[in-house]
């Protein structure tokens, strides 16, 4: 799939996904879909769910606000990635959310340092201002710093 970033083995990311990239996505091996989005964002594809387990995806969706983060629907989020059967593609409309998301799980299971974070983000074309991977950073690693010094 064009547009795709791939953030580990395990997980990639993209923006708002048509019916037709489902079924592609399936062809490639994905297992599993979650969508980041909100019902009522523009551009929500209202039948995913059932266009995703018609290619044989199974399909989760966490609606995280794009500018706003939430702790709860992050750890919602997680479990569900965690859940899913592998590889996921995670997405939302442009795939910042979906680019935070999978960041900060591939951060917990490979135990990344803030400048391993820093760098991969980076290397994928992700920004650390995405405000539910920011709050990720600000409470797992600048406390820390702050705890030290």
């Amino acid at each position: 799939m064009s547009n795709t970033k791939k953030v580990s083995d395990n997980l990639s990311v993209t923006g708002q996904v048509t019916p037709e990239q489902l079924q592609q996505a399936a062809q490639e091996g994905f297992k599993s879909v979650l969508n980041l989005r909100s019902p009522n964002e523009a551009g929500f594809l209202s039948d995913e769910q059932q266009q995703a387990q018609a290619v044989g995806l199974q399909y989760a969706n966490v609606p995280l606000k794009p500018s706003e983060p939430n702790q709860q629907l992050t750890e919602l989020a997680i479990q569900e990635i965690e859940n899913l059967p592998k590889p996921v593609l995670i997405h939302c409309a442009a795939g910042a959310r979906a680019g935070g998301i999978a960041l900060i799980v591939t951060a917990i299971h490979q135990g990344l340092n803030y400048e391993q974070i820093t760098q991969k983000a980076t290397e994928l074309g992700l920004n650390l201002e995405q405000p539910h991977l920011k709050q990720f950073l600000l409470d797992k690693y600048l406390a820390k710093q702050t705890e030290k010094s």
